[in-house]
């Protein structure tokens, strides 16, 4: 799949990200000390050029000490400002032309600044997390730091043999060496730089489920005293697994892995093939079982699926709700016409001035997009019926696996699955902040769908 590049910056972030190249490979070798909080790492970054020649070009990376940087292996002129290292080669690149850039850097990372406080690489009490959306992965490594531009990582982690480390992908090796264990990982999906996942703990490791012969392999990591409760609350993840690869296709990945720390987190995060959650989030009674479900959604919807720029991040938070709702209709809980009848009473009473196809950076996390999403969602369902709707749902995954898409894409897709053009009803949901009336279903989810689970329907 061809990964849709957005021209010119993210209108969001436009410090983030430089749209005249793209990203292919990444390779990180990082050492990481969880006492002093001390990391340092190498980059290795193989790239192409767009349509212009590069005299020079951008990346995103925090306040680290810079060791040395090379271009196709000559040392280039750089500057490393207010999280920019601007690199300008000895000669340029040509339009078109693939090139590696090598950086070295050390330092103690921390959360970057945004207007929802500190995110991307936090120290805990014993180890740390990433947690980078939207624009956290600077504070770890250099990044062309944008949502489009996706790209295969290997990352290798040497930290001392206490700790596990988990990051997203299949574990390739792990060696031990005196004191110190090396942790190599492959994501050989397109990943979007704010996806990748690491965290660093003394964790328990268990299996979800049985895989079976073809199965995604799902894996725990844990602090051993949450055993107990872990095991209750994560129970039905296999048959979320079961449901999810139903209605939406094919799991998209080689594997996923959920890591619960031993402190709290406001809201569970989401990388590609790996979910963080918190203490806070494990109590024996399944009482953050909807997160689970959404976060396991975004593994189609915002990780392969991804958008082109952060405008479209309905694409991922509405797909993910409306998983959510899905699931406890699926598992015998509340169907999704009782889940959009209390997210529509929800927002009738909340002010009307958030336009779901561009939220604007201040409303991008709003909760109100997570609900309307949904509800957008659901009122495509109930225009175009079941057959067809799940139809389009497992299409726009196949299609747009590994790519990055918008919101006019979407849109473009419903209208080969609907029987009749649905203009006024996105014009209502996505362009306009006025709550339209709330979308009836008729029928209740199937018990069991009637199709299999196949990228051939994708068209």
């Amino acid at each position: 799949m061809t990964v849709q590049q957005t021209v010119g910056s993210d209108p969001y972030f436009p410090a983030n990200g430089d749209p005249r190249f793209r990203v292919h490979r990444y390779e990180l070798a990082l050492d990481y000390r969880p006492g002093p909080n001390r990391l340092s790492g190498t980059a290795r970054l193989n790239a192409i050029a767009g349509r212009g020649a590069l005299a020079e070009f951008q990346l995103n990376l925090a306040d680290f000490r810079i060791g040395r940087i090379r271009v196709d292996g000559k040392a280039p002129h750089y500057t490393h400002r207010g999280g920019k290292l601007r690199v300008r080669p000895a000669k340029p690149i040509r339009a078109g032309a693939a090139f590696t850039v090598e950086v070295h850097w050390a330092g103690n990372p921390k959360p970057v600044n945004s207007p929802w406080g500190g995110i991307g690489w936090e120290e805990l009490e014993d180890g740390a997390l990433v947690a980078s959306q939207p624009v956290g992965a600077p504070s770890w490594f250099p990044c062309n730091d944008r949502p489009a531009d996706k790209a295969s990582y290997q990352i290798s982690v040497t930290t001392p043999s206490a700790y596990v480390v988990v990051a997203g992908g299949r574990l390739l090796t792990r060696t031990t060496k005196a004191s110190t264990t090396t942790w190599v990982y492959e994501q050989a999906a397109p990943t979007s730089s704010y996806l990748v996942g690491l965290s660093i703990g003394k964790y328990q490791t268990v299996l979800l489920g049985d895989p079976g012969l073809g199965g995604v392999p799902q894996t725990g990591h844990l602090p051993a005293d949450l055993l107990a409760e872990f095991s209750r609350d994560f129970a039905r993840q296999p048959a979320m697994m079961e449901l999810f690869e139903e209605l939406f296709g094919p799991y998209p990945f080689g594997e996923y892995a959920v890591v619960v720390t031993e402190e709290e987190l406001d809201v569970p995060v989401e990388a590609q093939g790996l979910s963080l959650f918190g203490a806070n989030h494990v109590d024996g009674a399944r009482g953050s079982e909807r997160l689970i479900a959404h976060e396991l959604a975004h593994q189609w919807f915002g990780n392969s699926v991804s958008i082109a720029d952060w405008r479209h991040i309905w694409l991922n938070e509405g797909f993910a709700k409306y998983a959510e709702w899905l699931w406890s209709e699926r598992s015998g809980g509340r169907t999704t016409q009782q889940l959009a009848a209390v997210a529509h009473r929800k927002l009738s009473g909340r002010p009307q001035d958030l336009v779901l196809g561009d939220p604007g950076r201040k409303l991008m996390f709003d909760d109100r997009l997570y609900e309307r999403g949904g509800l957008t969602l659901h009122a495509v369902r109930c225009a175009t019926g079941d057959t067809a709707f799940f139809r389009m749902l497992r299409g726009w995954a196949a299609l747009h696996r590994g790519g990055a898409v918008s919101t006019a894409a979407f849109v473009a897709h419903v209208a080969r699955y609907a029987a009749e053009p649905l203009d006024d009803l996105f014009a209502a949901w996505l362009h306009t902040a006025k709550l339209p009336p709330l979308p009836v279903l008729t029928a209740p989810l199937p018990a069991r769908p009637s199709y299999p689970p196949t990228n051939a329907d994708s068209v």
